[in-house]
């Protein structure tokens, strides 16, 4: 019996995952983003003022990846970090102005690679779809709970 990736489920999700990350990264690019800043500028849109630490688990990244990403951002004048006035070890990440003019432009992008990937797709299906995915989701994180 062989494997037949075009009927793994994990394939055919991350192959749509890439797909979204491309639609997406071709409509931010012109404007000084990438897809990697995408989910850490998002965060900071709903609530600034994180620890690195927090944007890692809340984004669910890796230490090393998530200190790359906002070094590249704060190169980028996206971000600044500010000095914890409780713990002076820790930085409290903080959108630059720039970053913050960014939120409409860049999630009106999300919003049109959205709509392209599910043209022709029902308000019923795209609710099915996330309700499904969500429980994907749940799934998966508690398979990683269990095999700590």
């Amino acid at each position: 019996m062989s494997f037949d990736r075009q009927q793994s489920h994990g394939y055919v999700v991350n192959h749509l995952a890439r797909c979204f990350a491309q639609a997406l990264f071709r409509r931010i690019k012109p404007h000084g983003a990438t897809t990697g800043q995408f989910p850490v500028l998002l965060a900071l849109w709903e609530h600034e003022g994180v620890t690195q630490t927090q944007l890692a688990e809340n984004l669910a990244v890796e230490q090393p990846t998530m200190a790359n990403t906002l070094k590249r951002m704060e190169r980028d004048a996206l971000i600044q970090r500010v000095p914890d006035p409780e713990d002076r070890r820790q930085s409290r990440i903080h959108l630059t102005p720039h970053g913050r003019e960014l939120e409409e432009v860049l999630t009106g992008c999300a919003d049109d690679a959205n709509a392209a990937a599910l043209a022709g797709l029902s308000p019923e299906e795209r609710d099915t779809f996330l309700a499904l995915a969500r429980r994907i989701i749940r799934n998966l994180e508690q398979d990683a709970g269990d095999a700590t």
